[in-house]
């Protein structure tokens, strides 16, 4: 991996291709085969792996991961800290046509912070999934999605509420709040909304918090 004579502190494959201008920012690296377009807008730390496509004026946050195989189109927007996994199928069209040119039509979609997509999973065009949202593998979504909200299956539809760590919500504690078995942080839900008591969805998680240190089995008891 070289670094790209016109950007500092960012790493950049020998095989990619990079158009002008774009903005990218300090400590992202982006892998072999890429193609980021003109226009586009890359925040600090993203980690972009082989084959994966930025279409033009896509913006993306800070701390972004994108796992192999994945096309951003024009029209995605992805917040800070989105997590997009390998072969993941994004769209910007409702009713693609070859014979019809809708350029100027395409339609925004919305990845909102600390949102996770799966591998192979479908995101069909003019949505939001929520912060902190988990799309499960192979799923197909088709509509908005809430914050938190776990969704699988084809039509996606609603499983549970996931955790910022990425675990189902299912124990409470005393109060009702559903308790997170890896960080212990509280969530409320109110009027089907799910909130963090501890922790402002805005905020990253602290740095004693942010590296696991036992694989998931291993919380499926206390579940």
């Amino acid at each position: 991996m070289a670094i790209h004579p016109n950007y500092q502190d960012i790493k950049i494959h020998e095989s990619a291709y990079v158009d002008e201008p774009v903005s990218i920012g300090e400590g992202t690296k982006i892998w072999h085969f890429c193609h980021v377009s003109a226009g586009a807008e890359i925040g600090q730390s993203c980690v972009f792996g082989q084959n994966v496509f930025i279409g033009n004026d896509v913006k993306i946050g800070n701390r972004v991961k994108v796992q192999n195989n994945v096309s951003i189109y024009t029209g995605c927007e992805l917040e800070d800290e989105v997590f997009l996994g390998p072969s993941c199928v994004l769209t910007n069209v409702t009713n693609p046509r070859s014979q019809v040119n809708r350029h100027s039509l395409y339609e925004k979609t919305l990845f909102r912070r600390g949102s996770t997509i799966g591998a192979n999973a479908t995101v069909v065009c003019g949505i939001t999934i929520g912060r902190y949202a988990f799309i499960g593998a192979g799923t197909v979504v088709t509509k908005d999605v809430p914050d938190y909200a776990l969704i699988l299956g084809n039509p996606g539809r609603q499983n549970g509420w996931m955790s910022r760590h990425g675990h189902v919500l299912k124990k409470k504690d005393s109060d009702g709040n559903l308790i997170c078995p890896e960080s212990g942080y509280r969530y409320k839900l109110e009027n089907d909304v799910l909130r963090c008591l501890d922790l402002d969805e805005e905020e990253s998680l602290p740095e004693n918090l942010a590296s696991g240190e036992k694989p998931y089995d291993e919380f499926k008891g206390s579940l």
